[in-house]
């Protein structure tokens, strides 16, 4: 057990870490930095070194020899296999590749060794700046039953419960009927809610310790556990803390964290709804309180369990930058990134707690590659199409990946982070949602329909929000995806009408044939309108849509369900996979379709619909773009012009077919790069079969 070793010294608590506030020692600026982690916290890290002119470091595992932290970084190094524990958990690694790339500092991130003590002991031990706290805070504060007895005596609250050592069965059932059914097991190593088990009564006491114990030694060696009191539709209330060198300490504020799966975070909100000034106040001077009984340094996180009646407790203590870091910088207009590489040069912190102040509101939602549907299922795969919301001010991206790049099965499947900034709550949500509608991924399962339907959800829109949101809510946040509307299919039909008039286009500009009347007339047909009908399927469900063009007005008149809607003013932007028309009396402006494979993805208003592409229309390729070229005949490729990887510019020849005894040049229609070439030379092509792609 961790022996506190305190006293009282004029009011101030002292404890055996108090020798972290004395006068810390000169040191010079940091000029590169190693970033020890991967993904969006690496690429946090770098904006913000870049920013102020500080070099840095990446370190990748061979599934990440292609990532975004490593371009982004002035220098990467290879350190091990995909798995962690051979690659981001290997210190030993990380520490020579810090020296030899002359870094003088490691920051962590968070996960991996962002609170291993033994990492920062090693870290001061070859004499590498550790951006974060001392490891005897990391220790105090890995350990949930020691961090409680530390806050006790802090006079920091705490929720009952037992902490004991001794773990046999009567001792727990004893303890547990002194505090009070429900309880909750808790690993006393825990984290990431391993270990975790609710327990209503006294006679599944048992079951759930043994449960409980199962879970902490397979998580973390130790099975250990204590037993709390169970608070009923509490909330996850935590506090942003920073502390120098010299003794001070500041809160940014808080960060509600309530909603959760598998209680693991799944969206946040800063400030609090309905926190009172005073309450904020209260929460804020003791977790302030809390870092300073452990001689904390940098920045840490207190977290609190915030009951109905206005109660609340401290649950542990995050000895790292947290995932939603980014809500507290959008409300408090500070870098905390920058903070952290002030305190590690052993500057006093930026600003006192006069200083720092609330503007706004900010929504942080965890856009993960996981399925609701079956229990948030984790998943892995391509992003084969990938397209977000413009960052700006009030709008951040956090993310490691990009379109192409694949969500590994060994690491956390989370894609990236969609935060927004606005004057008020009501504002920042309607921010959030519309932001969500723009964030477009086709290749694996994705939560972003049920993060919707959660920030739409009347209880949430009004902030009443607690631990067990989900479940409480569970019927109307995990309903099923209805049907595509007949607007929808008339905008889907209209996309594969207006693409394959843009393919008959790219084929005559490869031919050089743009001067042709014959090739700038499209769907026309001799004293008629053209007609034809478009067989989707959706989900084994057949769609046939009749559609009719009439070229006097260009104007669609489409048959949905025996009802004609009249489409006009239609236009197609290939740059991004946009369409505009008005459908009926509606105007519907830059919905996103994307065709993949012999699939059809349309996002509409919230939706994401997946059609089979039906056949007498060519799909798509994984990867197609705009600039895909189509043989315009079947015939042989006698010579190849360019290669992968290659720049070329619109109308430069990129190879020669062979068709009906005549030599064809096919083109580049747009400037852009060589990304594929499926045939080789002499190879036999099909007709509309694709000879290059050009991104």
């Amino acid at each position: 057990m961790f022996s506190l070793n305190s006293v009282i010294k004029n009011g101030y608590f002292v404890t055996k870490y108090s020798r972290y506030y004395s006068t810390a020692s000169n040191i010079k600026p940091i000029t590169k930095v190693l970033i020890a982690n991967r993904g969006e916290i690496a690429c946090r890290v770098m904006q913000t070194a870049k920013k102020k002119g500080v070099k840095t470091v990446a370190v990748f595992s061979e599934a990440d020899k292609n990532s975004l932290h490593v371009t982004m970084a002035d220098e990467s190094y290879h350190i091990g296999p995909p798995a962690a524990k051979e690659s981001y958990l290997r210190g030993d690694k990380i520490i020579e590749v810090a020296k030899r790339s002359g870094a003088q500092a490691i920051h962590p991130g968070y996960g991996f060794l962002s609170e291993n003590a033994d990492f920062a002991d090693l870290c001061e031990k070859e004499g590498l700046i550790f951006i974060g706290p001392p490891s005897s805070a990391i220790k105090a504060m890995g350990s949930k039953s020691a961090s409680k007895d530390i806050m006790i005596a802090a006079g920091v609250p705490t929720i009952p419960g037992y902490h004991g050592e001794a773990q046999d069965m009567a001792t727990l059932k004893r303890e547990a009927a002194k505090i009070g059914y429900p309880v909750l097991i808790k690993a006393v190593m825990g984290g990431g809610g391993k270990g975790m088990r609710i327990v209503e009564r006294e006679e599944d006491l048992e079951q759930g310790v043994e449960s409980s114990q199962r879970e902490a030694a397979a998580s973390f060696g130790d099975s250990r556990v204590l037993v709390e009191k169970y608070l009923v539709h509490p909330r996850h209330v935590e506090i942003q803390v920073f502390a120098d060198k010299h003794g001070n300490c500041v809160h940014l504020f808080e960060r509600d964290c309530s909603v959760q799966r598998r209680h693991q975070k799944i969206i946040e909100e800063a400030p609090a709804p309905h926190l009172s000034p005073e309450l904020r106040q209260k929460m804020g001077s003791a977790a302030v309180a809390a870092a300073k009984a452990v001689g904390y340094v940098g920045a840490g996180t207190v977290e609190f369990i915030l009951s109905q009646d206005g109660s609340f407790y401290f649950m542990e203590m995050n000895t790292r930058l947290q995932v939603e870091h980014p809500i507290t910088e959008m409300i408090t207009k500070q870098d905390l990134v920058e903070w952290q590489l002030k305190v590690a040069e052993s500057q006093t912190l930026p600003l006192q707690q006069s200083d720092l102040a609330i503007h706004g509101h900010a929504f942080e939602a965890r856009i993960y590659a996981e399925n609701p549907d079956s229990d948030f299922l984790p998943g892995t795969g391509k992003l084969v199409h990938l397209s977000t919301p413009t960052p700006n001010s009030t709008l951040r991206v956090e993310t490691g990946v990009r379109q192409g790049d694949e969500v590994s099965v060994y690491y956390d499947p989370m894609i990236a982070k969609l935060v927004v900034w606005d004057q008020d709550r009501e504002k920042a949500l309607r921010y959030l949602r519309n932001a969500l509608d723009e964030y477009h991924i086709i290749g694996l399962n994705t939560n972003i329909g049920f993060l919707k339907r959660l920030s739409s959800h009347p209880s949430f829109e009004k902030g009443e929000v607690e631990t067990g949101f989900i479940p409480i809510h569970k019927e109307s946040l995990m309903r099923p995806q209805e049907p595509i509307n007949a607007d929808g299919v008339c905008l889907a039909s209209l996309s594969l009408l207006l693409r394959e008039n843009q393919e008959q286009s790219n084929i005559a500009a490869a031919q050089d044939q743009t001067n042709s009347p014959w090739s700038q007339i499209t769907n026309f047909r001799v004293n008629s309108n053209f007609s034809r009908t478009i067989k989707f399927v959706q989900k084994d469900q057949k769609i046939d849509v009749p559609v009719t063009f009439n070229h006097r007005d260009n104007t669609y008149t489409f048959v949905v369900d025996g009802k004609k809607i009249l489409v006009r003013d239609a236009k197609l932007n290939p740059a991004n996979d946009t369409i505009s028309a008005h459908v009926g009396d509606v105007f519907y402006n830059n919905v996103k379709t994307v065709p993949v494979k012999n699939y059809l993805h349309i996002f509409n208003q919230g939706n994401h619909y997946e059609l089979e592409i039906p056949a007498d229309f060519t799909p798509k390729g994984d990867g197609d773009a705009v600039g895909s070229l189509l043989s315009p005949m079947p015939g042989k490729i006698t010579k190849i012009l360019a290669k992968v990887g290659d720049v070329v510019k619109k109308g430069q020849p990129i190879l020669l077919m062979e068709a009906m005894k005549m030599e064809h040049t096919i083109r580049s229609p747009i400037d852009g790069k060589v990304e594929s070439l499926p045939y080789d030379l002499n190879e036999i092509v099909e007709e509309k079969k694709v000879l290059a792609v050009i991104v």
